[in-house]
């Protein structure tokens, strides 16, 4: 394989130039030696709507979704884009109902909410909760993968890319929200140039390579020759069902991790949570418009790859060290066959997604670190300059837990993106059955937050860890409800576990509410809930083209 070439080194610089040089002027403009809270970590009032989006975007797509996205795209097909466009339809609920909840009772921190609403000691359970989440599944996932493409693309040393990574990253972050915010304006676009010029790229060389030119020839290759590659809802009998079990990734588990990654998770919502309810919801429904676009950036490169791998192209390339078929390779390998200047576009826009992934990562945990847990907890008397200055502090120390953790992972061995969906769906059926509840129902209490938030958790890993050593589920499989492992163990697949889990969550905190019914609620009314014309026409836009999508792919 071909590595950069001075043409290539030469785009991505230009890339690193332009982000570096408009995060500088961003900051220098906006920047105060008497920097607040707010403004280090919420940039309040200062995000336009399409910075919002943007970032959302930018925040969200990283080497999990290039990387982890695309393996799944070349192993299971097209199924996996469920995430990107369930996450579309989602996103509008999240403007609809849970952005006005927030901005209307002032939350800027989800563990705030969680006091607001609860206690403080259900606010410091899930801050830790979230802190480590952060640090130790998400942070050291984007890191290691982003780390991994970038050395198989240049050559560099693995470590070396991963602490390039890193500090970039770190210097973005240092300028506080703000800087974020906008810098991922210009990420965004590199990530989308990029990504469209991957996937551009490798469908017409399946085209080529069968002897015909054109992307429209090669995309009608990759319907025949990798047609079971075209399917988003999988039967039971589909290798890959465990991963994404029928239906239940339309009227089941795949709304819990959506609502909660979108509604109730302060790396995304902080995007939005220091403008005013206008400009968030039309953020939001920009970052869904463009979640719409990005199955085309992330997974058909996969399927291209697949068919590519089917016609006998780059076979020891996607070879692992053990001589295992890796699926990671996919997208990184894809890279090293495009034309040199494009190669570097294309690089340009794998980094700008994992740098703004981190950045945006990073900022989180030192908002939630600083503001829930060292104010609240450490010194409640310490000034603006001291909290930013812990909170410059954190950055560091998150990312140096990150460089040093990840190579022990094991996030290669189940591929990245899977590796994060299902760490993270451990977590969120109770954090979210606490959040619903938390907003719609006056009568939840502090003890039913409690049993959600540690007892889902629990729940969680006995399903996962210890349900199937004690039953036989074999009698769940003519329903879908279990699948055989590589042991021949069944097990629940891990969306239906956060389904019944979440269930569970949401009947014990009824119980326990009607028992002795929540004393504190929050601030709601039904006119907060209403939409401007021109959103409720953007989100019927938006839903109509999911509804085609699945109906064309079914």
């Amino acid at each position: 394989m071909q590595k950069l070439q001075t043409l290539d080194y030469t785009v991505f610089f230009v890339y690193f130039i332009i982000v570096s040089a408009y995060g500088y002027w961003i900051y220098k403009k906006k920047h105060s030696a008497n920097m607040s809270t707010t403004d280090f970590f919420l940039a309040e009032g200062s995000l336009t709507w399409w910075a919002i989006g943007s970032s959302l975007i930018a925040s969200n797509i990283s080497a999990e979704q290039f990387i982890g996205a695309s393996g799944d795209g070349f192993a299971m097909g097209l199924a996996i884009a469920t995430y990107e466009w369930m996450a579309a339809a989602t996103l509008i609920v999240v403007a609809v109902f849970f952005m006005p909840i927030y901005l209307k009772n002032r939350i800027f921190t989800m563990p705030q909410f969680l006091t607001q609403r609860y206690n403080n000691t259900v606010a410091m359970i899930m801050a830790i909760f979230w802190l480590f989440l952060y640090i130790l599944v998400n942070l050291t996932s984007i890191l290691f993968l982003g780390a991994l493409a970038v050395s198989t693309i240049s050559g560099l040393n693995f470590t070396a890319c991963m602490i390039g990574l890193a500090v970039f990253a770190v210097i973005i972050t240092l300028g506080g929200m703000k800087v974020i915010g906008y810098t991922d304006v210009i990420q965004v676009f590199f990530l989308i140039l990029g990504g469209l010029a991957t996937t551009y790229l490798a469908i017409n060389l399946v085209s080529t390579q069968n002897g015909t030119e054109g992307i429209l020839n090669g995309f009608d290759i990759m319907l025949t020759q990798s047609s079971d590659h075209f399917h988003m809802i999988f039967e039971k009998s589909n290798p890959h069902y465990s991963s994404l079990p029928g239906l239940t990734v339309l009227i089941g588990g795949m709304w819990i991790v959506n609502l909660n990654y979108w509604g109730c998770n302060q790396y995304i919502t902080q995007r939005a949570l220091g403008a005013d309810l206008k400009t968030a919801r039309e953020g939001i429904l920009f970052a869904a418009f463009l979640k719409l676009l990005m199955p085309v950036i992330v997974v058909l490169p996969g399927i291209a790859a697949y068919t590519l791998y089917q016609n006998g192209l780059f076979h020891q390339e996607m070879l692992d060290a053990t001589g295992e078929v890796n699926k990671d390779h996919a997208y990184p390998v894809l890279l090293n066959l495009l034309p040199a200047g494009l190669k570097g576009l294309s690089f340009a826009a794998l980094t700008a997604a994992v740098v703004a992934s981190l950045a945006g990562k990073a900022n989180s945990i030192s908002t939630i670190f600083t503001l829930d847990i060292f104010k609240k907890y450490i010194s409640p008397e310490a000034s603006e300059q001291r909290l930013v200055q812990v909170g410059r502090i954190t950055i560091w120390v998150a990312m140096l837990m990150a460089i040093l953790i990840s190579p022990f992972m094991g996030i290669d061995k189940k591929g990245g993106f899977q590796f994060i969906q299902e760490m993270t769906g451990l977590v969120s059926p109770g954090v979210f059955a606490a959040f619903l509840l938390g907003f719609f129902w006056k009568k939840t209490n502090s003890a039913g937050a409690m049993f959600a938030i540690v007892g889902g958790f629990l729940l969680s890993l006995f399903f996962k860890f210890v349900l199937p050593d004690l039953v036989n589920l074999e009698f769940l499989a003519p329903y879908g409800f279990a699948v055989p492992n590589p042991n021949g163990v069944y097990t629940i697949p891990f969306l239906d576990t956060m389904g019944f889990v979440f269930l569970i969550c949401v009947a014990v905190m009824i119980v326990l509410g009607i028992q002795k019914p929540g004393e504190k609620g929050l601030a709601i009314d039904a006119s907060m809930f209403k939409v401007a014309p021109s959103f409720a026409i953007g989100a019927g836009l938006i839903l109509f083209l999911v509804v085609v999508l699945y109906g064309i792919f079914w």
